[in-house]
């Protein structure tokens, strides 16, 4: 007779025993963070290189701090900067009038406008810009009268060419036409980003030419020309200190007078270097603001600015702190008032 056993056969699972867990159950995975040992190497060597930068500001006696605050705000350093200003603007407005006038100039169908506007963009792109202003401030040499007639024929009205084009003037035509020639190639470039079926559908509208490119041309390529012009801009401040050839009392100028003068090198170099941070910084911040003028035609919901994100975070951290400090009402105490 056959013994029986308690060993109960091989089946499914008792009612409500937990069922075993599944290797690939994403549920029982232990989820173990990323560790960036690289990176954070990489940042505690970045900032321990910041620190020893500004520790060194601070401690070296070679910056001579006090003789910085002397002279940052001088009047001769605050006169110097209005004529950096000065060439910068103007340098700036007529460069890019005659750089838009350029740029049409090679996008027309006339082959004389198109070689002459691309023998001039060569040119004056090959010359650098010193060698330019030492040109223009010695023109008396070359011409030394400069008058209205008839082409090839008499003369009606003539000056001196030193009594009409003074220094300030040599040095405004200079870079004026230094920077038309990159201008051009920048509004061509914005010009040549507008689709075609924009002209086309104005044409077919039967808007005049000039003002196809005055009110639909021009504001849609302003988008691809700002970013450009607003670094050429930057561009052409700093590069107003080349004119110290020309012994014009702009910043850089008047700098190198300074310390020639009482010997100290660093800080008043230091004094020009903390001038164009604070005036390039502006120009990017005009820069930042003129294009998210021009971006409203393309991006209807345009990212808040900078100032907008930090009045947010303040009211922000306002409310959080209002809610914490705002007295706790027992749960008792809302049920008598129910």
């Amino acid at each position: 007779m056959a013994s029986t056993t308690d060993t109960a056969p091989p089946g499914p699972a008792a009612a409500g025993a937990p069922a075993p867990p599944v290797p690939d159950d994403p549920a029982t995975l232990k989820v173990v963070p990323a560790r960036h040992y690289a990176r954070w190497v990489a940042a505690a060597a970045v900032v321990v290189l910041v620190a020893q930068f500004t520790h060194g500001l601070a401690t070296n006696p070679v910056w001579e701090w006090h003789v910085f605050r002397d002279y940052v705000l001088s009047e001769t350093i605050v006169r110097a900067v209005w004529v950096t200003l000065q060439l910068t603007a103007y340098a700036t407005v007529l460069g890019f009038l005659l750089g838009t006038v350029l740029a049409f100039m090679r996008l027309s169908r006339s082959p004389v406008l198109q070689t002459v506007a691309w023998t001039y963009i060569w040119i004056f792109r090959s010359i650098p810009m010193i060698v330019q202003l030492v040109f223009w401030f010695n023109l008396s040499a070359l011409y030394d009268r400069l008058g209205l007639g008839i082409p090839f024929g008499p003369v009606f009205w003539s000056v001196d060419s030193n009594s009409i084009i003074g220094t300030i003037g040599a040095a405004v035509i200079g870079l004026t036409l230094h920077q038309a020639a990159y201008a051009a190639e920048i509004v061509r470039g914005g010009v040549l980003a507008v689709d075609e079926g924009q002209l086309e559908a104005a044409a077919a509208l039967g808007i005049p030419r000039l003002r196809q490119i005055r009110r639909i041309v021009l504001p849609q390529a302003m988008r691809a020309i700002l970013p450009t012009a607003g670094n050429e801009i930057i561009g052409l401040l700093k590069g107003t200190s080349v004119v110290y050839v020309m012994s014009i009392g702009e910043l850089f100028y008047q700098v190198q007078v300074i310390y020639g003068r009482n010997g100290r090198v660093i800080p008043l170099l230091l004094v020009a270097t903390a001038w164009y941070v604070v005036l390039t910084s502006l120009l990017s911040v005009a820069q930042y603001y003129v294009e998210r003028r021009y971006a409203r035609g393309a991006d209807r919901t345009p990212p808040p600015t900078p100032l907008r994100r930090a009045r947010r975070f303040v009211r922000t951290l306002r409310t959080a702190a209002a809610q914490r400090h705002r007295p706790v009402v027992p749960i008792k105490a809302l049920g008598d008032i129910r």
